[in-house]
């Protein structure tokens, strides 16, 4: 059975209770349904808001949901129309409700389809986290010994109102309004077949941002994804049409969010790459809004910076350097959005929390507004995107980070890895000495019990190893510092040889 966990449920559309599709679903509603009047008690009525994005079945699904909630005596409210994950999250605390699911898979390949939880209340609009994922888990198994036909269903939902839509715009727009610099500002978007685009465009003008050359092809919603093989800015390939419209109109930078708009991707021109355009890592945009973050705020007022422990170490220096708090958490932002006195998150994996009053999740889109406010107000003074990251180095020294992923089609090979790096740790790593170990399933740092290891060589470099939380990968996260980029790169280069010299030994 498709296990039911902090990520709630994603996999391949079909029949079958391994599978996606409206049983499981249905299923899945009435669980959360059950958790939601145990959590609330019986003289309450919770109300519980459902959005969707453009998927096959996405809003098949979600009105399923509705439905079931309806059902069981809660007030459903659906969103009105497809709408990207950021703006479900907003609704959560904007309507003050018990709790939000989204139906999305976010940048999975197309036949994917998934099921987001989020809890209000004390949980603030956050994704659920342990032990509340067991406890939900409890409840669909419950509800999946029954007869589904026996659930009660009603049609008796609401459709949100389109102000729920006009907040999140109002308040997304507010994150860095236009500056002068934004003036004559020449730039290139692709929503990758997904649902950011129109809630995007009505920000910008909000904002008073020129409006970009879209990438025709991907800028309206196409659950097939037809231009690429997986919908994941990340993946190779996937910006390549973005590439494309830049070079033709001769584009200043390209932003990109993935499909359900709740991650962001930046890209540069740069002529010693194969397309001519470089795409930024999510922990070179990370620091840089990081950056952002920390010049703004109050050292006094208790602020903390906050990435996942996987994202780059540059942010906790970013936090020194400004006198603000720094928290280091398991990966997702199911953690990140409750590190105490957050007022800016991230992690690698191209999300960023810019605007944590409002979505306490990661929101591509709003983050794309505080990048287009960072930009402009550079190219006010003349300055470019490569001139600001020229300036971090120089200012907090220069980091570097690469990933390898290793997918596999046998999900137990990666628990035989795990555990032989554990039986057998290495002492070296690319002709480094390894200085520590630390085994997150012990808990470290007082993080909660996770299977990661974090490898600190003699030269400050950091290995991280982790099985990926959504897809059948292991995953390595190398991370150096330098004096100078260059140097960091020569180093990053020779620690990423040693790691798969590593990898192949245990596989």
């Amino acid at each position: 059975r498709l296990a039911f966990g902090t990520a709630g449920l994603r996999g391949a559309l079909g029949a079958g209770s391994n599978r996606m599709n409206r049983v499981l679903v249905t299923q899945a509603a009435a669980g959360l349904a059950a958790y939601l009047r145990e959590r609330a008690g019986t003289d309450a009525t919770p109300r519980v808001v459902i959005g969707y994005d453009g998927r096959r079945n996405s809003d098949v699904f979600a009105r399923d949901s509705a439905e079931i909630f309806a059902g069981a005596g809660f007030e459903a409210v659906l969103l009105p129309r497809l709408l990207p994950t950021p703006v479900l999250a907003f609704a959560v605390r904007h309507l003050d409700a018990a709790a939000g699911v989204m139906v999305t898979a976010s940048h999975n390949p197309p036949d994917d389809n998934g099921y987001k939880v989020y809890l209000g209340g004390v949980d603030a609009g956050s994704q659920i986290v342990s032990p509340a994922d067991a406890e939900i888990a409890t409840h669909i198994e419950a509800v999946a010994a029954g007869d589904i036909r026996d659930l009660p269903r009603s049609s008796a939902y609401e459709i949100a109102p389109e102000s729920v839509v006009d907040a999140y715009v109002g308040a997304t727009a507010a994150v860095a309004p236009a500056g002068p610099g934004a003036t004559g500002m020449r730039w290139v978007y692709t929503a990758m077949h997904g649902v950011g685009w129109e809630t995007l465009a009505r920000i910008l003008d909000a904002a008073g941002y020129p409006a970009p050359t879209p990438v025709t092809a991907q800028i309206e919603p196409d659950g097939r994804f037809p231009t690429v093989s997986f919908p994941n800015p990340e993946e190779p390939g996937a910006m390549d049409l973005a590439f494309e419209t830049a070079r033709q109109v001769g584009a200043e930078f390209i932003l990109a969010n993935d499909p359900d708009a709740d991650r962001l991707a930046v890209a540069v021109p740069d002529p010693a790459a194969p397309e001519e355009w470089r795409r930024l890592t999510g922990n070179q945009i990370g620091l840089l809004l990081g950056w952002r973050a920390a010049r703004a705020a109050d050292a006094a007022s208790g602020a903390t910076l906050a990435c996942s422990l996987v994202s780059s170490p540059g942010l906790a220096a970013v936090a020194e350097h400004y006198g603000l708090g720094f928290a280091a958490t398991l990966t997702g932002f199911k953690w990140i959005s409750r590190a105490p006195g957050m007022i800016y998150g991230f992690e690698e994996a191209l999300g960023y929390l810019v605007n944590p009053e409002t979505v306490r999740d990661k929101d591509g889109i709003s983050a794309a507004v505080a990048m287009l406010g960072m930009i402009a107000e550079a190219r006010a003074s003349g300055r470019t995107v490569g001139n600001l990251l020229a300036e971090f180095d120089e200012t907090f020294g220069a980091f570097a980070s690469d990933q390898i992923s290793l997918r596999v089609s046998d999900l137990s090979l990666i628990g035989r890895m795990m555990s032989a790096l554990r039986a057998a740790p290495p002492a070296a790593i690319g002709g480094v000495t390894v200085a520590r170990i630390d085994d997150l399933l012990h808990g470290v740092d007082g993080l909660p019990p996770g299977d990661v290891l974090r490898l600190w060589l003699e030269d400050g470099s950091r290995i991280i190893i982790r099985p990926s939380g959504t897809e059948p990968k292991l995953k390595v996260y190398l991370d150096v510092r330098a004096e100078t980029a260059d140097a960091a790169s020569t180093r990053l280069t020779d620690l990423a040889a040693g790691a798969r010299d590593l990898l192949a030994a245990v596989s």
